[in-house]
């Protein structure tokens, strides 16, 4: 989990719809939000853009406990959605998600692969690393929420995969593909043989290395 607490101060709204979102923008610098989730009812909230910009340039405020002060109340909440322009660095909306520090909760965190170009695979054998996944679905409590999970590449070898089950998760949080049962257990990284390269290139990093010595 990162360091730091996000704290978020906005303001409640009960002007709806596309006009009213425009107008926001436009003309107050602010985004259009929404909280829901819990028992209450989805209250529509706006953001000043710039305190946003902000924290969205933090890759952990994707993936962690965020404190929604809206009009002076606190609720935690978890960043839920974001709509963006599709060619302009522009927020249009965003949805946060109401949670309880005492109730576990399933996301996707993203994973971070380590120790690439420098892995035996790469290095030694001249393959090429393949990412199949690119973020994690978790379950854990709101206070165990990991900024990222780290996957080490520094020993796979070329025809090597690792696999979910081969992660090392933080304490107090699960795969929730592992909660389904074996077959569930997705590789995460592979790494391939090049086009055109055959299993004597593939091994003759590896078998200079061994002269050598």
């Amino acid at each position: 989990m990162s360091a730091e607490d996000f704290k978020l101060d906005v303001i409640a709204r009960d002007d709806a719809g596309k006009g009213a979102s425009r107008r926001l923008r436009r003309e107050e610098g602010l985004v259009p939000a929404i909280v829901y989730g819990g028992r209450k009812k989805p209250q529509n909230i706006s953001i000043v853009y710039k305190e946003l910009i902000k924290h969205l340039e933090n890759e952990a405020f994707y993936s962690h406990l965020i404190e929604l002060n809206v009009d002076g109340k606190a609720e935690n909440v978890i960043l839920k959605d974001l709509q963006r322009h599709p060619s302009k660095p522009v927020i249009y909306h965003a949805d946060f998600l109401r949670v309880s520090k005492t109730k576990k909760l399933k996301m996707s965190a993203p994973i971070h692969f380590i120790n690439e170009a420098s892995s035996v695979g790469v290095k030694q054998q001249g393959g090429i690393v393949n990412h199949q996944m690119t973020e994690l679905e978790i379950s854990c409590l709101p206070a165990d929420i990991p900024e990222f999970i780290e996957v080490d590449l520094a020993e796979l070898e070329v025809g090597q995969s690792v696999h979910i089950s081969d992660l090392k998760l933080p304490k107090g949080v699960e795969s929730v593909a592992l909660s389904h049962g074996a077959d569930h257990d997705q590789s995460v990284a592979a790494i391939i043989k090049p086009r055109g390269m055959g299993e004597d290139e593939a091994s003759e990093g590896e078998a200079a290395e061994d002269a050598a010595e």
